[in-house]
């Protein structure tokens, strides 16, 4: 049986001598042409070439590539040969000097339109026009000349490689489109393997000239959306290629050649395009409008992997949801890809099942990120606890990276013991700490899921004014829980275009719904301050933004936090349907000492220090902190330790700040 490669190489030498036998015969038919103008024998130049075809006839049932671009591009006999003719002139030294004479002037040595009407059979008129296949496919050139009969005509230098058996990509689509290798060793789960099934099953048989096709992958995770687009491919036994969508031109002459160009690589190496258009600003507006009409115009198998359902123009369209894997499946393959089944990592495995909705490419890669870790650490192995932890804060990392993009990353380093608040708030922190720990077993494990998702995600509001420690309560949470926290400042999500805060807004919550991370919206009030009596279409939309944010805070799987100095512009109907509110007191002198004494790390050094009377400055704990540090500057570069002097000077900085007096009594006997 012959291998693969002599099976190659068979074909090879079969398509080319087809292929020069076919060339020959168009020659002859030029020959005989010029002869039954002299008044020689035409008919032996023409029993000649069909001689020449008859002994050539190769005896196989796979297509030459001349056969196989007929067939698929729809040519009639007529337009074989003129492609022919053209070819010709690349491949047989004698044609030039064959055209030549057919045209009766030496100089018109290539092939035309009007050589073509007059020499070869079966010739027809519309084979001329633009809309026809050669000249819609770019299958020929027309050079420059007097007259659309009497202008040269070249073949296509992709088309003629072709023919001759060598298959490439047309350098004029080189940048836009990128062939896509399949990945084996990466197994889909079996939910997208029937996704794949599905797509495979609307594309066959793939005829790309006659049936526009398209299917659009809907979803966040654009690599398994990539992933699912190889396996269709293997399946169909297609190349896959992936095209950006910004880089589509956008000028409509240069548009409609990549089109055609597309068209006809799809058809000649049997591919399918991946498109990939996963933005959602409204400056994309220009980029749809682009992608609609080279849509409109495909005339090939398509993949549009987008985030969200668009319209995808007149083509039959299969639109498919590409969601991320379940619990159950991320469990799967965690187990799989880390190769662990002791108690500890069993543990771990449904821990970050549970917290880390991502995908499978995230869990591979971060378990080629722990697998590369070396298990030790100053020299010791590290225990089953400790790879345990490691791999949590892996999938902390893998999680984070589209959120880095939307909300700035606040580390978390405040612990309780930096918490200085009245024990009753201290409650409510404690239980939204454990509300947040037991969700899954609540909701899943225990039902309450199944009675309704509406009111499952975990919400509070923090109200106090500035430097009370809102914004320190998050962070011991989130230091507590082991989770990212993102600080989204309101103020600056609000547009002031209809529709565009919601947008904003929802590209937040979908980024950290893979890592279910604490969400800090900072002024709150620049949102909800603008809720009002509907007096026009802006104050009506104002509420529907407020009405937005609620509920994808309703829905979140993580904890999201409000932050507000002004509860009472709060309405009351928004406050029921925050899950924690927690009232941030301005410190009394009690709680302003234990500040004080909390505030220097270890390391500063101190002296003569007199907490009840820095408790006399009349500052939250934010200003606090700010004095602190300060004074710890200016200790510094006298290279001392920190005095009540330098306290003194630095509470003078932060009053002048505040344009606030420092009163005798805050500050009386310091030094």
């Amino acid at each position: 049986m012959p291998t693969a490669e002599a099976a190659t190489r068979t074909w090879h030498e079969m398509n080319q001598r087809s292929l020069m036998t076919e060339v020959s015969r168009v020659r002859a038919a030029i020959a005989a042409y010029v002869a039954s103008r002299s008044g020689h024998n035409e008919a032996e130049a023409l029993e000649h070439g069909e001689d020449l075809q008859a002994s050539e006839t190769h005896q196989t049932d796979e297509l030459t590539a001349l056969d196989a671009l007929c067939v698929s591009f729809g040519l009639s006999a007529f337009e074989r040969d003129v492609l022919l003719l053209a070819a010709g002139m690349e491949l047989d030294a004698g044609f030039a000097s064959a055209c030549a004479a057919a045209q009766g002037d030496p100089r018109r040595a290539s092939p035309t339109f009007s050589l073509a009407l007059a020499a070869l059979a079966q010739s027809h008129w519309s084979a001329l026009i633009p809309t026809a296949p050669l000249r819609r496919w770019r299958l020929v050139e027309i050079g420059q000349g007097e007259t659309l009969l009497t202008s040269p005509l070249r073949i296509d230098e992709r088309i003629l490689h072709y023919l001759t058996g060598l298959s490439y990509v047309d350098e004029r689509l080189a940048g836009l489109v990128d062939a896509v290798e399949s990945e084996n060793g990466h197994r889909l789960i079996p939910a997208h393997q029937l996704l794949v099934d599905r797509i495979a099953a609307f594309f066959s048989p793939p005829n790309p000239t006659q049936r526009r096709l398209h299917v659009q992958l809907c979803g966040d995770d654009g690599l398994i959306k990539r992933q699912i687009a190889a396996a269709v491919s293997e399946a169909m036994g297609c190349r896959l290629y992936r095209l950006a969508a910004p880089s589509l031109p956008a000028a409509p002459q240069e548009l409609d050649m990549v089109l055609r160009l597309w068209t006809r690589e799809a058809v000649l190496t049997r591919s399918v395009l991946l498109i990939e258009h996963e933005g959602t600003d409204a400056s994309e507006v220009g980029r749809d409008r682009v992608l609609s009409v080279f849509l409109d115009g495909l005339g090939a198998p398509l993949i549009l992997s987008v985030r969200e359902r668009r319209e995808v123009g007149h083509a039959q369209c299969l639109t498919l949801e590409v969601e991320p894997p379940s619990q159950q499946e991320r469990r799967q393959l965690w187990t799989e890809v880390l190769g662990r089944v002791d108690p500890v990592f069993n543990e771990a495995v449904e821990s970050v099942s549970r917290q880390f909705h991502v995908s499978t490419s995230v869990i591979r890669e971060a378990g080629v990120a722990l697998s590369s870790m070396e298990g030790e650490r100053d020299g010791q192995l590290l225990d089953e606890q400790e790879q345990a932890n490691r791999l949590w804060e892996i999938c902390r990392r893998q999680a984070r990276t589209r959120l880095d993009e939307l909300a700035q990353r606040i580390e978390p380093s405040a612990t309780w013991e930096d918490l200085v608040l009245p024990e009753p708030q201290r409650q409510v922190l404690q239980e939204i700490t454990m509300h947040v720990r037991h969700r899954h077993q609540v909701y899943e494990t225990w039902g309450f899921a199944v009675k309704g998702s509406r009111g499952l995600g975990i919400s509070a509001l923090f109200a106090g004014a500035s430097g009370t420690g809102k914004t320190m309560a998050a962070e011991v949470l989130a230091h507590t829980l082991r989770l990212d926290l993102y600080r989204i400042d309101l103020s600056q999500v609000i547009s002031k275009y209809i529709g565009e805060t919601e947008k904003n807004l929802r590209k937040v919550f979908d980024a950290a719904e893979g890592a279910a991370a604490i969400l800090l919206f900072d002024e709150a009030d620049a949102l909800f301050g603008k809720r009002s009596e509907v007096k026009d279409s802006h104050d009506r939309y104002a509420n529907v933004e407020v009405s937005y944010l609620l509920q994808r805070m309703e829905a979140y799987r993580g904890l999201a936090i409000l932050t507000t100095n002004m509860k009472g512009a709060l309405d009351a109907a928004f406050l029921r349907r925050i899950r924690f509110v927690v009232q941030f007191p301005f410190p009394d002198p009690a709680q302003r000492t234990e500040i004080w004494r909390r505030i220097f790390p270890k390391a500063v050094p101190t002296e003569g220090l007199d907490w009840e009377r820095l408790a006399r400055l009349n500052v939250a704990g934010g200003h606090i902190r700010n004095i602190a540090m300060n004074a710890t500057f200016l200790a510094a570069d006298e290279g001392a330790s920190v005095t009540m002097r330098h306290l003194l000077q630095a509470a003078r900085g932060e009053y002048a700040k505040l344009e606030k007096p420092l009163t005798e009594a805050e500050i009386a006997r310091w030094a």
